[in-house]
């Protein structure tokens, strides 16, 4: 395609060659956004109309309205009133070209070179000589995982996907054509990071979906997102270093950083994330654990600054940024927001991702995508706990979604999600000590401010003798937080894990309780 004559505005187009073969309005969303991130578009320029942009590209002007309105939701650029759309004024990312510090305490790498290119690909493999296990297993006692909640799902459970919609006849039939005539090389041992076909699917579905410049070999499936990250405690972290987690945040991330003998530091969570002022802080920390697309378990979604500023920090101290996307799949206005992972210009994002929470939870399937130089090292310490995953479901995961049904079961999840979302939210009852519920935007669960600690409690009392199920919002703190106990009382709902009427059914039953 020739390059574009420039036009008569403050932005120029010239050099944004799309593939017509391809999603057009992606590939511009694609384009305009490594401009800002390099600095070609710089804070405050003056975008062209979507009409102008579309008749100087020579595509439809509805492609254009949907490159910016992604653009917009991520932050990147913003409306002016009366006066036209404007590149968003951001902290620009650093650009020197440092060299990736080595995890000396833990032996894990010697001399990571230095990251020189836009995305990991160009980073070459350094292989680790040494598999490491890091003490902190006296720990254990004190920062173990809570044994689930028995029983089928029922309102309002945390962390549990509308499964009852599980195309499970499509499944059976997979799986009955993978064990009827099987590949005998698949049933030897196998790769520890997993099996080739699914790495190689879930990289192109997070090239499609979340803009993610990844390969298959810099991904290693695990047994579900906390496998992948213990993982990180495991490899990332020498007994005393420093980590920090989002203060409320998801226990089970610190439980794992603290069996690895980690100091943990709760670090508060504002409206756009994690307080990256209070991080700078920290002088013993170099790993920071985050949920990004929608914060464990407040549920905010971190702004564009604030990921930027997080990166910032990570290469500034040569650290590490471990991302959990447990649940990036629900989002309901919009695609997904680009993770920190697509941000990442040097290497340092460690990217969790999970089938339980668009699947079953039961399925316990998740995977690491890595910086190429980390790879073998996580590869090397998972063998030695489970050599590799069960061979039989990640081969139908790949057919499934090679055949396109996951794409379609994602669809309807985040329909279901939606509709019992709502459900919720028009059901609830006004209680004396409870906020207005808050617009939810993103994820599988919401939380409602509490009065106080005993107004919580007595709460989540009355609802479990009307079998519902809720969590307090103060077990998710650290349990020596500064933060004044009456901050830290809430009420976190999940509302996908029942269909509509058994929702409205555990609405009528907490109304009666709580109005007792």
């Amino acid at each position: 395609m020739p390059v574009l004559p420039p036009l008569s505005m403050p932005f120029n187009p010239a050099g944004i060659e799309l593939d017509r073969r391809q999603g057009l309005s992606r590939q511009l969303y694609q384009a305009l956004r490594l401009r800002v991130l390099d600095g070609r578009l710089a804070s405050g320029t003056r975008l062209p109309a979507s009409r102008d942009l579309a008749a100087a590209l020579g595509i439809s002007r509805n492609s254009v309205v949907r490159a910016y309105d992604q653009l917009y939701a991520e932050g990147f650029i913003e409306g002016r009133v009366g006066d036209g759309t404007y590149v968003a004024q951001l902290a620009q990312p650093l650009t020197t070209k440092k060299k990736l510090s080595t995890i000396s305490s833990t032996g894990l790498l010697t001399g990571l070179p230095t990251a020189l290119s836009t995305n990991w690909l160009d980073l070459p493999v350094v292989p680790s000589s040494k598999v490491i296990h890091s003490g902190g297993f006296s720990l254990i006692e004190k920062h173990h995982l809570a044994r689930p909640p028995s029983g089928p799902p029922r309102a309002f459970r945390v962390g549990v996907p509308a499964f009852d919609l599980f195309p499970f006849e499509v499944w059976a039939k997979l799986n009955a054509a993978f064990w009827r005539k099987p590949d005998l090389q698949q049933l030897c041992y196998g790769d520890p990071a997993g099996d080739a076909r699914l790495r190689a699917m879930i990289a192109a579905y997070l090239r499609s979906s979340r803009g993610m410049q990844c390969t298959a070999e810099q991904i290693v499936i695990t047994s579900g997102a906390q496998q992948g990250i213990s993982l990180c405690a495991q490899l990332l972290v020498e007994p005393g270093d420093g980590v920090a987690i989002e203060n409320p945040g998801y226990r089970a991330a610190g439980h794992a950083f603290a069996v690895a003998g980690a100091r943990l530091h709760g670090v508060a969570v504002d409206s756009e994330g994690i307080d990256c002022s209070a991080m700078a802080q920290l002088n013993d920390c170099r790993v920071a654990y985050v949920t990004p697309s929608h914060q464990y378990p407040t549920g905010v979604v971190m702004s564009l600054a604030r990921r930027l500023e997080l990166l910032g920090w990570a290469e500034r101290v040569g650290g590490w940024i471990v991302e959990d996307d447990y649940d990036g799949e629900y989002r309901y206005t919009g695609a997904p927001l680009a993770p920190l992972a697509a941000l990442d210009r040097q290497g340092r994002v460690l990217y969790v991702g999970t089938f339980g929470k668009v699947a079953f939870p039961a399925l316990r399937l998740g995977y690491l995508v890595l910086p190429p130089a980390l790879v073998e090292a996580f590869a090397q310490r998972r063998a030695v706990d489970v050599r590799h995953s069960e061979v039989s479901t990640q081969a139908v995961t790949a057919e499934f979604m090679a055949a396109g049904h996951f794409q379609r079961h994602i669809r309807r999840m985040r329909r279901a999600a939606l509709s019992r979302r709502n459900c919720l939210l028009e059901g609830w009852p006004t209680i004396a000590g409870v906020g207005q519920l808050p617009a939810v935007s993103a994820g599988l669960h919401l939380t409602v401010a509490v009065d106080s600690i005993e107004r919580e409690q007595q709460l989540i009392t009355q609802a479990a003798e009307v079998d519902v199920e809720i969590n307090g919002l103060s077990s998710y703190w650290l349990t020596d937080s500064t933060t004044p106990m009456e901050q830290r009382a809430g009420l976190v709902l999940g509302f996908a894990a029942v269909p509509e009427s058994a929702i409205n059914a555990a609405l009528t039953r907490l109304r009666q309780a709580w109005q007792r």
